[in-house]
């Protein structure tokens, strides 16, 4: 909570408020914290927006990382 609080500049109290809350009624608590979770690779979706068609939720991104080229597919092509 507390890493949470420094990343968004927002109180402890007003973070536990809009976990407690069933209706995000502070746009900007809210629009903080959505955007802090984002940069951390949190996607957020809406209806529909996922592979199965199911409600919103929320999905980690998922990361690329370039390994190069992988030993079976070494050649004198590829060489640099």
């Amino acid at each position: 909570m507390e890493e949470l609080a420094a990343a968004s500049g927002l109180s402890k109290s007003a973070i536990e408020e809009a976990e407690a809350s069933q209706v995000f009624a502070n746009a900007g608590v809210t629009d903080r914290l959505r955007s802090i979770f984002e940069s951390k690779g949190v996607l957020f979706l809406g209806a529909g927006e996922d592979d199965a068609g199911a409600g919103p939720g929320l999905r980690l991104r998922q990361q690329f990382h370039d390994e190069g080229i992988r030993p079976q597919n070494l050649n004198a092509a590829n060489d640099d």
